[in-house]
C-alpha cells in the first residue's frame, strides 16, 4: 500500500490508534517500512521514565510513575509540533487503559514514538463515565479528514465503534498478537469479530447490545472499490480475505534502533496471561513454571504485564526466579539486552516476534506447548487448538516436548 492518499505529492493524514505498548511498536515498525516522516519538534515534557521493577522471592511491584498522585503523561501540542507545512504524517492516538503497568510501557513507547518525531495524543478514554464521549467527540473531526487509519487492535468495541466515524479510504490493522490470526481469519469467513479465548460462549446483553456496531466494524474491514485494507503482521496469515494487503513485519524498526545485546549463559523465561484470561489453571500454570526453571537452569521470569501481582508473588517465593517487569515491550528489552542465550515461553506472540528482533544474535527461543489437562472448565472449546496452531506456526524456535523436557524436540524447518 502507497504511503500517500489523496492528491499525489500530498502527505496523508494518518491517523493511528493504539491500546498496548505492542500495538505502539508495531505502528512505529509500519511507518518505518513505509516511510512515513516524523518532523523534530521543540522539547516536550519529559514522561518520568519507568524503571524494570525486579524482586527476588518477594514478587513484582507496580510501574513506577504511576498509581495515585501520578503525573500526568506528557501531551503533545494538539495544534502540532510545527506550522502548516511541517504536519506530521502520523498521529499516534493512545486511548488509554486503567491498568497501571500497562500505562507504564505505553509513556515509555510514547516517548520513543515522539523521538522519532510523530505526533503523540494521549487519552484518557477511560477516565469516568463520560470519558468515551469526550474523547469521540474529541477525535471526530480528525477521523473524518483522515485518509488513513492505522488500528491495533479490530476486536476493540472502542475501536469499533470509532470506525463508524471515519471516512479513511484506507485501513491498516498492525499485529496485536496472536488476535490477528484470528481477525485475518474470521474476516475471510465472513465471521462476528470475536476473541479466540472468548468464542464459543453465548453472547451477552452487551455483546448483542454492540453486535449492530461491530457488524459496521466488520464491513468496513472488508476491502470494496472505495476501500483498501493492509494487515501489518510478522503473524502467520493464511486465509487472506479477498482483496487485503498482507504486508511482513520483520522488526527492522526495533533491530536498527537497538542491540545487537550482550547475551548471558543463562536462560530466561517468558511469562503470559493465559491464567488471567482463565484459560489455564492456575496451579497447574505455576507447577510448569518451576518445572522449566529447574530444566533449563533459568533465573529469571519476565512477566506478561497482565499477570496479577498475586500469581507473581507466589511464583517467586516457590521458585526463586527473579520477576521482571519490563517497562517496554519484551522484544525490546530483549534486543537492548542483556538476554538469555535461551529464552523459553508458553505459546505466544513472542514465539514469533523474538526470532524477528534477534535474528543474528544466536539467541535460542524456545516454546513449551499447553498440555490439555492444563486448561480451566471454563476454557473456550477452541483453545488448546488455537494455542497448539500458535507453537505450530512459529519459525526458527525449539520445540519442547513437556515443560520437565531438557532437550528441545526438532524445531520446524
Amino acid at each position: 500500500m502507497s504511503p500517500r492518499a489523496g492528491d499525489p505529492g500530498t502527505p496523508a493524514r494518518t491517523l493511528a490508534f493504539v491500546e498496548s505498548p505492542v500495538q505502539l511498536l508495531n505502528v512505529l515498525e509500519w511507518a518505518h517500512l513505509h516511510g512515513l516522516r516524523g518532523i523534530p519538534g521543540p522539547a516536550l515534557p519529559a514522561v518520568p521514565a519507568q524503571t524494570r521493577r525486579r524482586t527476588r522471592g518477594t514478587g513484582a511491584g507496580t510501574g513506577a510513575g504511576e498509581g495515585p498522585g501520578a503525573p500526568a503523561p506528557a501531551a503533545d501540542d494538539p495544534s502540532g509540533t510545527g506550522g502548516p507545512g511541517d504536519e506530521p504524517e502520523l498521529t499516534l492516538v493512545v486511548l488509554a487503559p486503567t491498568d497501571p503497568m500497562t500505562r507504564g510501557q505505553l509513556r515509555r513507547m510514547a516517548d520513543l514514538a515522539r523521538d522519532e518525531g510523530h505526533r503523540v495524543r494521549w487519552e484518557e478514554a477511560r477516565g469516568g463515565t463520560t470519558a468515551p464521549f469526550h474523547t469521540i467527540g474529541g477525535l471526530a473531526g480528525r477521523l473524518r479528514r483522515a485518509d488513513r487509519v492505522v488500528m491495533g487492535d479490530p476486536f476493540s468495541r472502542y475501536v469499533q465503534l470509532l470506525l463508524t466515524i471515519t471516512r479513511a479510504r484506507d485501513l491498516v490493522v498492525v499485529d496485536d498478537g496472536t488476535a490477528t490470526m484470528e481477525f485475518v481469519t474470521q474476516l475471510a469467513r465472513g465471521e462476528r469479530l470475536v476473541r479466540w479465548h472468548r468464542k464459543g460462549g453465548r453472547p451477552g446483553p452487551r455483546d448483542l447490545l454492540f453486535a449492530p456496531v461491530s457488524s459496521s466494524a466488520r464491513r468496513r474491514l472488508t476491502p470494496n472499490g472505495r476501500r483498501r485494507v493492509e494487515v501489518f503482521s510478522s503473524m502467520p496469515v493464511t486465509e487472506i480475505p479477498e482483496g487485503v494487503t498482507v504486508t511482513a513485519n520483520a522488526f527492522a524498526w526495533t533491530r536498527a534502533r537497538f542491540g545487537p545485546p550482550r547475551i548471558t549463559s543463562g536462560a530466561d523465561l517468558v511469562g503470559t496471561s493465559l491464567v488471567e484470561t482463565g484459560v489455564v489453571d492456575t496451579e497447574r500454570y505455576l507447577e510448569a513454571v518451576r518445572a522449566l526453571a529447574r530444566a533449563h537452569g533459568a533465573t529469571r521470569y519476565f512477566a506478561h504485564r497482565r499477570e496479577s501481582t498475586g500469581k507473581l508473588h507466589r511464583l517467586a517465593g516457590e521458585s526463586g526466579l527473579e520477576i521482571v517487569r519490563p517497562d517496554l515491550p519484551l522484544e525490546l528489552i530483549a534486543r537492548r539486552g542483556p538476554i538469555g542465550r535461551t529464552v523459553v515461553s508458553f505459546p505466544s506472540t513472542v514465539v514469533h516476534t523474538l526470532p524477528l528482533a534477534l535474528a543474528g544474535t544466536g539467541v535460542r527461543v524456545a516454546v513449551c506447548d499447553i498440555d490439555p489437562a492444563w486448561l480451566t472448565d471454563t476454557a473456550s472449546p477452541r483453545a488448546q487448538g488455537f494455542l497448539s496452531g500458535v507453537t505450530g506456526t512459529a519459525r526458527d524456535v525449539h520445540r519442547l516436548t513437556s515443560a520437565v523436557s531438557a532437550t528441545p524436540a526438532p524445531g520446524p524447518g
